[in-house]
């Protein structure tokens, strides 16, 4: 079992990666002493593991359960109030425990409800997708999404504890697979060269379900967020290079209502178009984008998409939580392993769409 701790100063706590943890959750909830726990799972991993999970949690206090639809166009603030109403119909008190079992939107929903219910209930993170065991279930950013942009209404709310069961991955469809890897190459691409590099080269082995390097691939990702996170807890500052590629895939999200790409699609295309951004800001070499679009395009991500509005974009873009007084900020690459906030000239940024397939 590999551990890894995010230090932040107030309230260090661990992300635990190995097989087989869905069935130990009460070695990991014993510490907290809980009255309750209070589970929340999707309709699509209820059938799959939320009995396993309760029954691990009944061994260490009365568990309750609220299962939400799937999908990105559950994170609303709709999704939240019933997960509200559940903590107020099962008696949840401050001694409680929030559980959040499923993928980036679960993880969002629960983290959320758990933060607003009683001012804050303690909240653990045990997610069932790569995404969320590489990236989204690591440091405390709760969100839902409004008609006007991607994740505009939220809070930060640190888990008590992150248990990854990488066994889990096994159910996953190759799609949402695929989609977890565009985060693990945004970890390479901003933090460590060789890492990316090392990506590229397993994602045979990565899309084949390959446990070592599913595990390695975990591991290294959440080092990386985590030292991030302990150094720039509220994204005051490096923090923000976690969004690499976010800006533009929020947009795409947005534009498309939420419904046509996954999370990890978004950002993988995203990721291809602040590279290419990054190369007409004159910081990276042409050959460096091929690179970037190369691993996407190998990862069977989207390095493009057609027919988007370019000025819807640029608006969408505008109102992006990262912007300021409707100036953009992009993420960019200073050289692959290494990036840098910076805005970027409209005309820079009506080519990178337009070359990306933006109209």
């Amino acid at each position: 079992m590999q551990r890894v701790t995010v230090d932040l100063p107030a309230r260090p706590y661990d992300i635990w990666i190995a097989p087989g943890l869905l069935d130990r959750l009460e070695e990991f909830l014993a510490p907290l002493a809980p009255t309750s726990v209070h589970i929340v799972t999707s309709a699509v991993v209820a059938p799959l593991y939320l009995g396993r999970a309760r029954r691990a949690c009944e061994r260490v206090a009365r568990a309750a359960d609220c299962t939400i639809a799937d999908g990105e166009t559950a994170k609303s603030l709709d999704t939240v109030e019933q997960v509200i109403d559940s903590l107020v119909r099962s008696h949840a008190d401050r001694r409680s425990v929030v559980l959040a079992l499923g993928g980036g939107v679960v993880g969002d929903i629960a983290g959320l409800a758990a933060a607003l219910f009683m001012r804050g209930l303690r909240l653990v993170q045990v997610p069932t997708t790569l995404l969320a065991q590489v990236d989204s279930a690591v440091g405390g950013k709760t969100g839902v999404n409004h008609p006007s942009g991607k994740n505009l209404v939220g809070a930060f709310h640190q888990p008590s504890v992150v248990v990854s069961d990488t066994s889990l991955l096994r159910s996953l469809p190759p799609r949402e697979l695929s989609a977890g890897l565009a985060e693990v190459l945004k970890h390479g691409l901003i933090a460590d060269s060789d890492y990316f590099e090392r990506t590229a080269r397993e994602l045979p082995a990565l899309l084949g379900f390959d446990d070592e390097a599913l595990a390695r691939a975990i591991a290294r990702s959440c080092q990386i967020k985590a030292a991030i996170v302990g150094r720039d807890e509220r994204e005051s500052g490096e923090r923000a290079l976690l969004n690499l590629g976010h800006t533009f895939g929020h947009a795409i999200e947005a534009l498309t209502g939420f419904a046509r790409w996954l999370h990890g699609e978004a950002v993988a295309c995203g990721l291809c178009l602040a590279a290419d951004l990054s190369a007409r800001l004159g910081l990276i070499a042409p050959g460096e984008v091929g690179r970037v679009a190369d691993a996407v395009v190998q990862a069977r991500l989207p390095s493009r998409i057609e027919g988007l509005s370019k000025s819807a974009a640029l608006d969408m873009m505008r109102g992006d939580k990262k912007a300021y007084a409707g100036r953009i900020r992009f993420v960019v690459l200073e050289r692959i392993g290494r990036a840098l906030q910076m805005e970027a000239p409209d005309a820079l940024v009506d080519a990178t769409l337009l070359a990306a397939g933006f109209r």
